[in-house]
């Protein structure tokens, strides 16, 4: 089925409100105007991105290639003034750690857990099949409803290059598939992190088992995405329907949840700024 031509040209998206923020880019909620469809937007700005316009441009285009539904794809990319601008599908539920920040702070369920992580490694095992490091395994994203996507690998991550480039690159990460690995085990551990033992069953004694096989030191050790899809911590994964009964039902937009943790922390930068400037003023007066 040919996939549907989104514009490029930023005059016929409606930017509605942040939802995202990084070093150098933000990511937007949208409105696509001639479709009609609501979409994010990731706003890259090249005056504050070392990296060369050129390679960012031609890797965001790989981005349009990805075919696989626990990866987030782009619809289109395009250069607007010094931006970059990814047009990409919206994942209204946000990622899973700003779900852990907002409503559940001491960790996810283990089913839950298991479903996410379970979706997370089909998109690893694509990714990793096809060339490509994620290099954030623990970007995992949830749409509305509750369908699960490895959040945009983004540019500087696509191994199809040669030469000096790919060299480089292989030499940073190690193998890379190991290194998605490593990240995929920390992950699991913050998704889980804090959550008390079941009092009827054993505490997630197969869950630690899969996580000790990702964090293994030597590299060499670690098993592939596709071993660890056969880990019998994944046989009580369960459904999308699942997810958004679970976690998302109830939750404020992801716009709200964006604000209400930029104010949180905006309060905890103040209240760490005080009573350091408290502590300062005591130490000068006792001396």
């Amino acid at each position: 089925m040919e996939r549907r031509k989104y514009p490029i040209h930023a005059e016929e998206y409606e930017l509605y409100e942040e939802v995202g923020q990084g070093v150098s880019a933000c990511v937007y909620k949208a409105r696509c105007i001639p479709l009609n469809e609501i979409v994010a937007i990731k706003v890259i700005d090249f005056e504050k991105h070392n990296s060369d316009l050129r390679n960012i441009s031609r890797e965001a285009q790989t981005l349009t290639l990805v075919d696989h539904p626990n990866v987030l794809n782009a619809h289109c990319s395009f250069v607007n003034d010094h931006t970059l601008w990814i047009v990409m599908p919206y994942m209204a539920g946000g990622s899973c750690l700003h779900i852990l920040k907002s409503a559940y702070p001491d960790g996810f369920e283990e089913a839950v857990i298991a479903t996410l992580l379970r979706e997370a490694l089909k998109g690893l095992e694509y990714l990793h099949q096809h060339g490509h490091i994620h290099r954030d395994a623990g970007n995992i994203l949830v749409d509305g409803r509750g369908g699960v996507k490895l959040g945009d690998f983004g540019v500087s991550a696509c191994l199809f290059d040669s030469g000096d480039r790919q060299r480089t690159r292989n030499t940073f990460v190690g193998t890379p598939c190991w290194a998605d690995i490593w990240s995929f085990g920390i992950t699991a551990l913050e998704l889980a992190h804090g959550h008390a033992p079941f009092s009827k069953y054993p505490p997630m004694k197969s869950f630690k088992q899969m996580v000790a096989m990702c964090l293994v030191k030597d590299p060499r050790k670690r098993p592939s995405s596709t071993k660890l899809l056969k880990h019998s911590f994944f046989k009580q994964a369960r459904s999308s329907d699942f997810i958004c009964r679970s976690i998302l039902e109830g939750l404020p937009s992801l716009g709200d949840r964006i604000r209400a943790l930029k104010v949180v922390f905006f309060y905890s930068f103040i209240l760490t700024f005080t009573l350091s400037f408290c502590h300062s003023f005591k130490r000068k007066c006792d001396s």
